[in-house]
């Protein structure tokens, strides 16, 4: 644990509303000498007051952040084949994958110079993160980047109609469970009787805190537990120009214990992509999806490639999500060690 107070510098984005911290510059001594991204996520996990979880928790909680704030580390990546690598995190630790952070950090990595990007055209920014490789490939006119595409790991429904039962209720629930960098639970909204809108979002916070507990070990897959619930609305379809069909849904994540996502959720929109080509509505190329959040911002979402599957009865695949970024704020935080409240403190 640190002990001296010092100073950390933050690039503030936000993508779709969802927020992203970004630290370029860690202390000396703070990042786990580990070669991977997985394995420093996982080295600091196991330890007791690791520096880097103090340092999370001082920038995400309270008075520096909130109870909904998420960002990320810079590091190294696992070898040249990246531009950089990164720890996701969130009020209660550190995530395996996070979409909407993948694309912010395009964003940052092109303001940044941290890549070379040609003035115009389409530039793939490399990234490695716990759950594996990922990219943002930015689309820039006359430098300026216009939009993203989070082109994520091989995404696949896992489990089909898992029975919950809601505490409060007694309700009996069914939820489907898919994989996109994060395992995710995911289930119409009508089936708890609410619609996907602002006013609902604490009767939201509270069902995804229920359905993980109900669904327990039930979640896991491998190393990975449920790391959140997506409620959704079906919008209607609609034909594009091409003929191929718009599938147009909202939806609500509840990720970690309780926090809710305002962007559409990068890796949560590719695993709602794995579930609808599961059912046949979506294929390679064919068909997309519009994912609007609770905010009622969106992303573009579609299937890029079919890839093979580790789940016999489920097609797995490549997604790609379109979203863009807004640099915020750039902020310099002082971290005291002997400050009392050290390392923050949250309300919810």
């Amino acid at each position: 644990m640190a002990s001296a107070p010092y100073w950390i510098e933050t690039d503030d984005w936000h993508t779709a509303g969802e927020p992203f911290r970004v630290v370029e510059k860690l202390p000396p001594g703070f990042l786990p000498t580990a070669s991977t991204v997985a394995q420093r996520r996982f080295d600091i996990i196991a330890a007791t007051g690791h520096p880097l979880d103090q340092l999370r928790q001082s920038l995400c909680h309270e008075p520096r952040g909130h109870a909904d704030m998420y960002g990320g580390f810079i590091t190294p990546p696992n070898d040249p084949g990246a531009a950089f690598g990164v720890l996701f995190w969130h009020k209660d630790g550190f995530s395996t994958a996070c979409g909407h952070g993948t694309i912010a950090l395009g964003y940052w990595a092109i303001a940044k110079g941290v890549v070379k990007a040609p003035e115009n055209g389409a530039y793939e920014v490399v990234i490695d993160v716990p759950s594996g490789r990922v990219a943002a490939t930015m689309h820039l006119v006359n430098g300026k980047a216009i939009h993203a595409d989070f082109i994520n790991v091989a995404s696949y429904q896992i489990s089909k109609g898992l029975q919950v039962v809601i505490p409060s209720s007694q309700k009996e629930l069914n939820v489907d469970l898919a994989f996109g960098g994060a395992v995710y639970a995911t289930l119409n909204a009508d089936q708890v009787g609410l619609k996907v809108e602002p006013k609902n979002v604490n009767e939201f916070i509270k069902l995804g805190r229920e359905i993980k507990a109900s669904l327990g070990t039930r979640a896991h897959y491998g190393k990975y537990d449920c790391y959140g619930v997506i409620f959704f609305d079906e919008e209607g379809e609609e034909r594009t120009d091409g003929q191929d069909l718009l599938i147009k849904q909202r939806n609500v994540t509840v990720f970690a214990d309780g926090q809710i996502d305002r962007s559409p959720c990068g890796s949560g929109t590719c695993a709602r992509l794995a579930v609808l080509h599961a059912e046949g509505r979506l294929g390679p190329k064919k068909n997309t999806l519009r994912h609007r959040s609770i905010i009622a911002t969106s992303f573009e979402a579609e299937i890029l490639e079919e890839t093979r599957s580790p789940i016999v009865e489920f097609p797995a695949s490549i997604p790609r999500v379109r979203g863009t970024a807004q640099l915020y704020g750039k902020m310099s935080f002082y971290i005291d060690p002997a400050e009392e409240i050290y390392p923050g403190f949250l309300l919810r």
